[in-house]
């Protein structure tokens, strides 16, 4: 095996491998969205994987196949479509896991499957009430199903950190043995810590005779709050797959945040000197989608991604700046895609006078490429919101796009509102909706302007869902802002978020609602017969 000298970093060591190249493996689509609430529908999960492959993430995990047909479906869309990036899909140590894995994977041009079973005392004992040894034996046997069936075959110890070394070791021997080419280690609930969980690694590389022919792949859970310190950790003992999420999205606190790692790596190659295929400057525009879609809005203080995260308030640190960015800055916002002003190619600001030419070419460098359609639709919102904001930012025309995207097919469509609200007389909303092209109107009162809002909703499409979340946030500064909401409606087993965005906050949860409620018709329909809105 192939060593390189301890001196050349103090982040190399002993046993690390020579090659520097780091697979980021991205399971925003599978473990991001177990966290409550986060479930997105085929669409959208399409969305994100091709942002994810203009990322240039090398895996992306893209669901559970065994665990409903809606992740059968978005494995298998998602393979068909992407040519540049592997496609990954979960099994458990079961051949019939495996078995539906390999078959939403068929149309992939790049296929991974990724299985895995406990190995901690703990998950033996307790979760599969299994013995060691038969746990052993199902590595072996899971591993060996799978090769048979595609070349890149992942396995993973669920709870690894916890796992008994000796124990460990075995079965990883034994999981290469059988045919995995990439070997992960999860701290399954964040328990590890830095020095713990890099030791790991370095202990593996050690003692398991064919460790070098396998990829060391690290996934950790942020639940103290270490996902990122001990994925690094992992890769400075010789690790070179990461897995991660889009805005640390994922069961709990999350995982490792994808754009933490990349950052880290990039902005301190001189102590993690270590290369990763990512294209930096498409960050926030995967930031911003996956926040969008799933309805989890960024905290502004968040690391790289955050509204706070290149902004500057005190006057000693404006002061600086105003001399030196690099005072206050480690990094430049336009290295993470965070570009402020608003304008064209001749360098003129968008406003109300800006034509659809404009405006679609500065979408095009946003990363957005609409049809004509869209475009007659998002430019006359535009146009709209120009006669009612000062000033017009990026993150205005990115959510008037996101508010548009695949809205066109939806059977519940948006006409207008009217609502009386104030201190003196009962909340009243007066709404028109087109519900399958005809178009309803009513009127209902309510708790507040919002709860008289979803009351005529409900008048026009009768249901039975619960709100399960209601958030507003601002979109820019100013008390012009654009409102983006965020609404959760759950029915049975069933949870779908919604978003819209408006100038008028009202109008935006109105848009919001019924976006989810397009949502869960479209999961309805696809469950049971009975009609929604009938």
């Amino acid at each position: 095996m192939t060593t390189v000298s301890t001196t050349t970093s103090a982040a190399t060591t002993v046993g690390e491998p020579a090659d520097r190249r780091v697979v980021i493996f991205d399971t925003t689509l599978r473990d991001g969205e177990q966290s409550p609430g986060a479930s997105m529908n085929l669409e959208e999960k399409l969305r994100v994987a091709r942002v994810l492959e203009e990322l240039g993430v090398d895996v992306i995990e893209a669901g559970f196949p065994i665990a409903s047909n809606g992740d059968f479906e978005a494995v298998s869309a998602i393979g068909r479509e992407l040519r540049q990036t592997t496609v990954a899909g979960l099994a458990r140590a079961q051949r019939r896991d495996i078995d539906r894995c390999a078959e939403a994977l068929a149309g992939a041009s790049r296929r991974r499957i990724h299985t895995f079973i406990s190995t901690s005392p703990l998950h033996m004992k307790y979760k599969l009430q299994m013995p060691a040894e038969q746990v052993l034996e199902a590595v072996g046997d899971s591993v060996r199903y799978a090769r048979n069936l595609v070349d890149d075959v992942e396995w993973s110890a669920e709870d690894g950190s916890r796992t008994e070394h000796d124990f460990l070791c075995r079965c990883v021997e034994a999981a290469i043995a059988a045919g995995a080419t990439t070997i992960n280690i999860p701290d399954t609930v964040g328990y590890g810590v830095p020095e713990e969980y890099g030791a790991l690694f370095s202990m593996l590389r050690l003692r398991v005779p064919n460790i070098d022919r396998a990829v060391l792949s690290v996934h950790c859970h942020n639940d103290l709050g270490l996902a990122v310190a001990n994925s690094l950790a992992g890769v400075c003992h010789g690790a070179r797959q990461v897995e991660c999420t889009i805005n640390g999205l994922g069961e709990r606190a999350g995982n490792a945040a994808l754009e933490e790692l990349v950052m880290a790596l990039r902005t301190r190659h001189d102590r993690l000197p270590y290369t990763t295929g990512i294209h930096t400057g498409t960050i926030m525009k995967a930031s911003r989608l996956v926040s969008a879609i799933t309805g989890f809005v960024v905290q502004p203080n968040k690391a790289i991604v955050g509204a706070n995260a290149f902004a500057h308030e005190s006057g000693i640190h404006q002061d600086g700046m105003l001399k030196h960015a690099g005072t206050y800055e480690i990094m430049t916002p336009e290295s993470v895609g965070l570009v402020r002003a608003v304008a064209d190619k001749a360098g003129l600001v968008l406003g109300k006078h800006s034509g659809r030419n404009a405006f679609r070419t500065r979408l095009r460098d946003l990363g957005y490429v609409l049809d004509d359609a869209g475009i007659d639709e998002t430019f006359k919102r535009f146009k709209e919101l120009a006669d009612k904001k000062k000033e017009i930012f990026d993150e205005d025309l990115i959510a008037l796009v996101d508010d548009q995207i695949g809205h066109a097919e939806d059977h519940i469509q948006f006409v207008s509102l009217e609502v009386l609200a104030g201190s003196k007389r009962p909340q009243r909303a007066e709404l028109v909706l087109a519900i399958d092209g005809e178009t309803r109107e009513t009127a209902a009162g309510g708790n507040g302007p919002v709860d008289a809002i979803f009351n005529a909703i409900k008048a026009l499409c009768p249901h039975e869902a619960r709100l399960g979340l209601y958030q507003v946030h601002a979109v820019t500064a100013g008390t012009d802002a654009q409102a983006e909401v965020t609404v959760r409606l759950e029915d049975e087993d069933r949870s779908v978020v919604g978003r819209g965005a408006d100038s008028d906050t009202l109008v935006a949860s109105c848009r919001a609602y019924v976006h989810a409620l397009n949502k869960l018709l479209v999961k309805r329909l696809r469950t049971a017969p009975s009609p929604l809105c009938a």
